[in-house]
């Protein structure tokens, strides 16, 4: 008897119960995370739904790629946007100026790009059941082994990236103090 065979849509574990819960609260986060208009209230979201998403990891037990999320996207980058927000001195209350007036089209288009990966996922894994009890396939050493052997010019390229950021707010920084004291 296969595990789709003893494992029914409407007899939900404990496993999926939380997963369930952690995702509409992540979700939640994400929301509030692109309709807040503080920009240090946006950051502190992002942590949240971050946050969010190494727990579904942890859920799916894939535990290295949990601690990945939180050390290098909730430690890392959430810290360098705060970080990049102090120096360039963006305002830390309401930003009426950060809305462009697109929200109409920018809803129309976050659906659109929902919808289509809700489909692409649903397609792709329909009759895919995952088993928890087995053994982890998002161990250590098999991400570890994928990622050093696929994802290594990616994970560089995006350290670059990050970098060339941090820079370019330092730069942005210095010019508004040099116009300060030249004044």
């Amino acid at each position: 008897m296969t595990l789709a065979a003893t494992h029914g849509f409407l007899s939900p574990t404990g496993v999926e119960i939380a997963f369930l819960l952690v995702g509409i609260v992540t979700l939640g986060a994400a929301v509030v995370t692109v309709t807040t208009r503080q920009l240090v209230h946006a950051a502190l979201w992002l942590v949240v739904a971050l946050g969010g998403l190494a727990v579904e990891y942890l859920l799916l037990t894939a535990e290295f790629i949990a601690w990945v999320q939180v050390l290098i996207y909730v430690g890392s980058v959430v810290v360098l946007l705060l970080f990049g927000l102090m120096l360039t001195k963006a305002p830390i209350g309401r930003s009426p100026d950060a809305d462009s007036g697109n929200r109409p089209a920018a809803l129309a288009v976050a659906v659109a790009a929902a919808a289509a990966l809700v489909w692409v996922v649903v397609d792709a894994f329909r009759a895919t059941w995952i088993d928890l009890d087995g053994p982890a396939q998002g161990s250590t050493r098999v991400s570890g082994s994928i990622l050093f052997r696929h994802w290594v010019l990616p994970f560089e390229a995006l350290s670059v990236l990050l970098l060339a950021a941090l820079v370019g707010a330092i730069v942005l920084s210095r010019k508004d103090r040099e116009r300060e004291d030249g004044n």
